[in-house]
């Protein structure tokens, strides 16, 4: 391909990530219009789904796709049990419970963890690559709406504190795109795949639109 597939992949699956994130749910919480409590069901179903991500990326380690993506400094699933145990209390693993999306969301990427590594590495770009972007205005405007110190509980899931130069990790993160041991076919394949990420979390926003509708 003569556009590099970092370019390819972002530009391909531009409508669906602008979907996702121009929701009516997310729309609503960064314009400070619903309460922590929506933050926190937000949280919850981060954890479902990264709690997939985590598990799987292990065996996928030695992976001539998948493996080189395969970072433990990106892994959220702690800080989101730090974050959870902020906003719900100690015992909070017993409240937490995935919405139907959700559930669907994490059951796909658990999917590709085990039998296509490909498709992993598009589940892993659409997540990672957005917590180190468009993640931090979220994590501004709960900071900033609900109080929460600056790199604190209830807002470590965005904090990276192993990555000190985010702009040159997410370059690095491109070339390994750039690289990644696939042919055509099966590139075009990861870009539906992709697509198909912002979906599930497209999802996931409109049934929390549903759980937390817009108070006129």
């Amino acid at each position: 391909m003569d556009t590099p597939f970092s370019t390819l992949i972002r530009t391909a699956s531009h409508e669906q990530h602008t979907e996702a994130e121009t929701s009516s749910f997310m729309g609503d919480l960064l314009g400070g219009r619903l309460g922590v409590d929506a933050y926190a069901r937000y949280t919850e179903q981060l954890w479902f789904v990264y709690r997939a991500l985590e598990e799987g990326a292990e065996a996928l380690r030695e992976d001539p796709v998948a493996g080189p993506f395969v970072q433990r400094e990106l892994f959220r699933t702690a800080a989101l049990e730090q974050d959870l145990a902020h906003l719900r209390g100690p015992d909070w693993r017993d409240g937490v419970s995935p919405l139907p999306a959700t559930t669907a969301y994490a059951e796909r990427v658990a999917e590709c963890a085990r039998d296509w590594p490909a498709g992993y590495v598009a589940h892993h770009y659409t997540r990672y690559l957005g917590d180190l972007s468009g993640g931090q205005i979220i994590r501004d405007k709960a900071e900033r709406t609900w109080g929460f110190s600056r790199k604190g509980d209830g807002v470590r899931f965005y904090v990276f504190e192993e990555i000190s130069n985010p702009a040159a990790f997410k370059r690095a993160y491109r070339e390994l795109l750039d690289g990644v041991n696939a042919d055509d076919l099966e590139k075009q394949r990861i870009v539906d795949e992709c697509k198909r990420a912002f979906a599930f979390n497209s999802a996931v926003f409109h049934q929390l639109g549903s759980e937390f509708p817009l108070s006129a």
